[in-house]
């Protein structure tokens, strides 16, 4: 968050009220709504926050185009979610993330109105309000991925009602030179490239054997070096730059084993890690992590983040330590 020539660390709880710190902690900026987990600074300056209609609504359903005092531009309500009507009261249709692409359109991480949630994206044009794309992740990835899944939406966000979330799309990053789309499914331990315009997969990273894969997809997925850790349960999956068909991303790495993971290593730390991606021969190595000699103290099973700074250091945040007993 950049406020004149100040730079500050916007924390964004879950469903908390949004806030901003200086280099010494102090807090500098703060938003009085409550939001829930979007916020999203666009090219013209303004903020992106989800949040209630009413603030009795049992679910998020209010998509808000701000500024950092507080005027709202623009709003969308989220009642229904690719036009259908939703059952799943306390459900945010929207979740997760947000990400502008260069026509000023907002790819959004939603649901479809079906039993199976967080599964599937939008693409919104703000200037007329209409969903101009939709990708579907039932329609791209083997039926059994789904149908067989056993994960359902947490009791606190699906109001008992059963809902499926196999996927769990946490993260969207557009890739402006190549028009490639970098996501990140925790429910599925598993991350991914598309192109966007085209719905072509692009490679997959997943420690889900190559047995276990629709003969299809197989040419996808990516080999790992020795020493390269397969992620769990993982957050904010990013790409960090892109030349002569190396790719680096980096990641939060909960650590967590929710479908697939690292079964060995699953629970004993949580770590900030970038990998390198051979795109060309579909291969992928480690090449930095932090977190790992922190051990179980810093363990965190859901939420976190990590950030690559201008001056090239890495923030990371170890968000839910002890269940969200410490901060």
């Amino acid at each position: 968050m950049n406020l004149g020539s100040n730079e500050l660390t916007v924390l964004d709880r879950s469903t908390k009220q949004t806030f901003a710190v200086d280099g010494d902690g102090e807090v500098r900026w703060y938003y009085l709504r409550w939001n829930q987990h979007i916020f999203e600074q666009l090219d013209n300056g303004h903020i992106l926050l989800f949040n209630k209609i009413k603030s009795g609504d049992e679910k998020y359903n209010m998509l808000v185009e701000t500024d950092y005092i507080g005027r709202v531009y623009r709003q969308f309500s989220f009642d229904k979610t690719l036009g259908k009507s939703y059952a799943g009261e306390g459900v945010s249709l929207v979740h997760h993330d947000v990400v502008e692409k260069p026509n000023g359109n907002w790819l959004l991480t939603v649901h479809d109105g079906s039993k199976y949630v967080e599964d599937t994206i939008a693409e919104l044009d703000p200037n007329t309000g209409k969903i101009v794309k939709v990708i579907d992740f039932k329609k791209i990835f083997p039926e059994s991925m789904y149908k067989n899944s056993k994960i359902k939406a947490n009791d606190n966000t699906s109001s008992g009602l059963g809902l499926m979330d196999w996927l769990h799309i946490n993260t969207i990053s557009y890739d402006d030179k190549t028009g490639n789309i970098l996501l990140s499914a925790r429910n599925q331990d598993m991350i991914w490239s598309m192109n966007y315009q085209t719905n072509k997969i692009n490679w997959i990273f997943s420690s889900k054997p190559e047995s276990q894969w629709a003969s299809s997809f197989r040419k996808y997925l990516l080999k790992p070096s020795l020493g390269t850790k397969y992620p769990g349960g993982q957050h904010g999956a990013y790409i960090l730059n892109e030349e002569n068909n190396k790719l680096n991303v980096l990641l939060y790495d909960n650590n967590i084993v929710v479908t697939n993971g690292d079964k060995k290593q699953s629970g004993k730390f949580s770590a900030a890690t970038e990998y390198q991606i051979d795109t060309k021969q579909k291969t992928i190595k480690q090449v930095w992590s932090y977190g790992k000699n922190l051990g179980k103290k810093n363990f965190t099973e859901v939420i976190g983040y990590t950030q690559r700074l201008d001056n090239g250091n890495t923030l990371i945040n170890f968000g839910f330590k002890n269940k969200g007993k410490k901060e």
